[in-house]
């Protein structure tokens, strides 16, 4: 009978499970140049490498990943969102990765380090100086902040990406300048030598570079190039014998840039093509020394915020560089990139945990202590729902920090877009935060003397750099796009033999069917979430259900044109967003409930209230992306936007006529 059902309901397959053809097959790649095109190469190259070959930890794990079928099943949890399924692996229950050792180092390691930023670092004075005093670098070197993740046995203090969160959490607490300073050393700077250099390269410079002898930049960023990263003018000719490259280019806003020994730099390099024997540039990336010679670097720009740290633009001229040099394979250069990238940006969630930290302390400190119209203002609504904001978005950014990096820790390696997402959550967060604090404090906190108004000049940069949350809010979506489309491939494949899957074919038309009349498709985190957390549990499963159908629906209808729709991308993004904070929420919660930790019922109330306003927002842009007034406002705003350009301006008369 089941057999008959499925086998006679060929239509009805045909309407549930019809795929888009940019999704299938191999038009999959065709998918991803129309992307390059019309999404901006940072973000759909990002996707492309991602979804081609999906991003490692390092050389040889990549090595293993490219060999593994793309049918595989994902264990990321934000990947499977896309398809309306849940994937608990890397988020139940919330990690703790550190064994006894590695806890009881880093209790060591957390007190100095809180005692130095006290005491010794001057964020005020770094900020009006625009540099790190030389006495606060050379505590730093001595301390061995400048190679926190370097092998023991190369020099570093080895630790793992979960204490590495937790120190630069502290860094990010005190001073974001310095925070620049160091991460662009490591987190990017020399992150390349660390995931993808060979033996040798490791060898000869992560030693120097651990202890702080030699600083590192990473140069990818060009005057014509910002996100759009394929379009680098930067070249790297090999010689005709083979021993060294002839590079020529120059890279802009490089942090580090003037006090750097050693470049990560990525240039065009002319390869044969294969398959048509023509010669085509690719990327590549190169260690670059300055004593290679030809290496120079401008004057400090002057910049809103973050002016303890060094920009400069950096000029390579007729550089011979070492064909040892090369990092990674030749033309691989743009993987190196992502991975570097995806590799760093949970410390960015996790350095601004910190500074949401601190900037709440500062805000409870006035407003415990500030008294109008006969009370503390803390007793007021208006301030108590401030500071409950600022309590919940704090709490989201630091669990999703640790989450990530306890999920590299486990050796996962399908993290690119939860780390995408934590890097646009905590850049947000951190703004708002810090904005509300100010708002709290009033004229005290616009005043220079309070230290916040630096904070918040410091926090501007964290939107822009690494990937603008614009562009990474087109790779969550282009990837969790790509997701699903896996997901509608083989099932398109089942429907060739209904007879032969029609469990599989069933099962799927009931859990459509049921989808589309609001019903619950049998998702369930029960079991999984601390009992007192089942409504936030029931609340999230049923936003996953509807944003899986309506990511669905939208690539039934736009086929391989979801890729041009940004005004769509961004709000399937906002839904992931919000889907995956309410999980790793959800997670930290429960544990703290089943251990009984003495700020579980707090937790219990974050996490609880996060959840209902998560899911009311996720349902409001499901509703939007199926209704047929959101998609006017998109021409309107489409048509606005071009009117404004074409004007040089605003384009509405001024209502006193001149």
């Amino acid at each position: 009978m089941l057999l008959r059902k499925v086998s006679q309901s060929s239509a009805l397959c045909g309407t549930i499970l019809r795929v888009p053809p940019v999704l299938s097959g191999g038009q999959r790649h065709a998918g991803a140049v129309v992307a390059v095109q019309n999404a901006r190469l940072y973000a759909s190259q990002a996707a492309q490498a991602v979804l081609d070959k999906p991003a490692a930890i390092g050389s040889d794990a990549a090595t293993k990943v490219e060999k593994k079928t793309v049918n595989v099943e994902s264990k990321s949890f934000a990947a499977n969102i896309f398809k309306g399924q849940i994937q608990t692996a890397q988020v139940f229950p919330y990690p703790s990765a550190m064994n006894e050792e590695q806890e009881q180092f880093l209790r060591e390691l957390v007190p100095p380090v809180c005692k130095f930023f006290e005491d010794v670092n001057d964020p005020a004075k770094n900020d009006a100086l625009e540099k790190v005093e030389d006495h606060t670098m050379e505590g730093l070197k001595e301390m061995g902040a400048f190679g926190l993740q370097v092998p023991a046995d190369l020099g570093g203090l080895g630790l793992s990406n979960t204490q590495y969160a937790r120190l630069v959490e502290i860094v990010g607490s005190h001073d974001l300048g310095v925070g620049i300073t160091l991460g662009a050393h490591q987190s990017i700077g020399f992150k390349g030598i660390l995931l993808f250099g060979n033996p040798a390269q490791k060898e000869k410079y992560l030693p120097k570079l651990a202890s702080g002898e030699t600083i590192a930049a990473f140069c990818l960023t060009e005057p014509a190039s910002g996100s759009d990263a394929a379009s680098i003018k930067t070249t790297a000719v090999l010689s005709p014998c083979g021993t060294y490259y002839t590079l020529n280019g120059s890279k802009i806003w490089i942090s580090n840039g003037g006090l750097s020994e050693i470049f990560t730099v990525f240039a065009k390099t002319p390869m044969k093509d294969p398959k048509t024997g023509e010669m085509k540039d690719k990327i590549s990336a190169f260690i670059v020394e300055r004593s290679f010679g030809g290496v120079t670097h401008g004057p400090p720009e002057k910049k809103m915020g973050i002016k303890a740290s060094n920009t400069a633009e950096v000029y390579f001229d007729n550089v011979r560089v070492p064909a040892e040099c090369l990092l990674g394979e030749m033309g691989g250069g743009f993987k190196v990139a992502m991975n570097i990238l995806n590799n760093g940006r949970f410390g960015m969630a996790a350095a601004l945990s910190g500074t949401m930290k601190g900037v709440i302390t500062k805000a409870v400190d006035h407003a415990a202590n500030r008294t109008q119209f006969g009370s503390k203002i803390h007793t007021y609504g208006a301030i108590q729902e401030k500071m409950a904001r600022m309590a919940m978005l704090h709490y989201v950014t630091e669990s999703m920090a640790y989450m990530i990096s306890g999920n590299m820790d486990s050796g996962a390696t399908e993290f690119q877009i939860e780390a995408a997402i934590s890097k646009i959550f905590a850049s947000e967060a951190a703004w708002t935060v810090t904005d509300e604090c100010i708002q709290v404090m009033g004229g005290m906190g616009f005043m220079k003397d309070a230290g916040v108004e630096r904070v918040m000049r410091d926090l501007r940069i964290f939107r822009i750099f690494e990937g603008t949350n614009d562009i990474l809010r087109l790779f969550v979506a282009l990837n969790g796009f790509q997701s699903a489309g896996n997901q509608l491939k083989g099932l398109q494949k089942a429907l060739k033999n209904p007879i032969g899957n029609a469990g599989l074919l069933a099962g799927e038309i009931t859990k459509r069917a049921k989808r589309k009349a609001g019903l619950s498709t049998g998702l369930t985190l029960q079991g999984t979430v601390h009992p007192e957390l089942a409504h936030s549990g029931e609340l999230t499963i049923k936003a996953i259900e509807q944003f899986g159908a309506v990511v669905e629906d939208l690539l039934m209808k736009h086929g391989k044109k979801i890729i041009d729709e940004q005004f769509i991308l961004k709000r399937v993004a906002d839904g992931a967003i919000d889907l995956y904070a309410m999980v790793v929420v959800l997670s930290r919660a429960s544990r703290s409930l089943s251990q009984g930790t003495p700020s579980a019922q707090h937790e219990k109330m974050l996490c609880e209230t996060w959840c209902v306003e998560a899911h009311d927002r996720v349902m409001r842009d499901i509703k939007a992306l199926r209704s047929s007034e959101s998609r006017q406002v998109f021409k309107n705003l489409r048509a606005i936007s071009t009117a404004v350009v074409e004007n040089g301006g605003v384009v509405s008369t001024h209502p006193l006529g001149f």
